[in-house]
This record gives C-alpha cells, sequence and structure tokens, in this order.
C-alpha cells in the first residue's frame, strides 16, 4: 500500500495566528482576560457577589452586583478598583476610566 502525504494542511498555529488577526477576536480576548483580574482586585467578601458585565464606550466597565447593596458598597469602593486595576490595564494596553456597578446585570 502507497503512502499518502497531506502536506497541504495548515497548522495550528497558523491558523490561530490568521484568528488573532480578526480585531474583534483579539478585543474578546482582551476584556475577558481583564475580567479575570476582577477576582484579583476584589475584596474578598465581594468574589461571589460581583462580576465583571461589559464594556461601554468611553471606558466604562459594567460590573454585574448581586444587589443595591453590593452595587453601593463597591461604588464607595470605585477610586481603590479603579487603581488596584492600572497595572493590569497596562499589561493589556486598555483604558477602563470608571466602573458602574448595575445590580440589575446580575444572574447566576
Amino acid at each position: 500500500m502507497k503512502k499518502v502525504l497531506y502536506t497541504d494542511f495548515e497548522g495550528v498555529d497558523n491558523i490561530i495566528n490568521s484568528m488573532m488577526d480578526n480585531p474583534q477576536l483579539k478585543k474578546a480576548i482582551t476584556r475577558t482576560n481583564l475580567y479575570n483580574f476582577w477576582d484579583k482586585i476584589i475584596p474578598a467578601k465581594f468574589k461571589n457577589k460581583s462580576k465583571p458585565f461589559s464594556m461601554q464606550y468611553g471606558g466604562v466597565m459594567v460590573i454585574a452586583c448581586e444587589n443595591h447593596i453590593v452595587a453601593q458598597e463597591l461604588s464607595l469602593y470605585k477610586v481603590i478598583l479603579l487603581k488596584k486595576f492600572e497595572p493590569y490595564l497596562k499589561g493589556l494596553k486598555m483604558n477602563v476610566k470608571d466602573l458602574k456597578f448595575d445590580p440589575k446585570k446580575w444572574e447566576m
């Protein structure tokens, strides 16, 4: 039996590189990475009561909160949270100017 060599297949690294050229996919991955840092900056008592939800125009990050009380308390921490986010934002080359805490976006 003759061995068949398939040399016209594209390598995985080429496929990933071509996917990363898509600006929307690149933006989504960057945002996901940013959202993953939320647990590193948030006080421990809020880890299960808040999570990043979306980004709005102008660098506003929307945070879903379990209830109005959590949203109010986190709003008091806003300046501290933005300061803690700075190193991660620089690494990801992103700009978050404000945090909006919204209990209406909460889903578990």
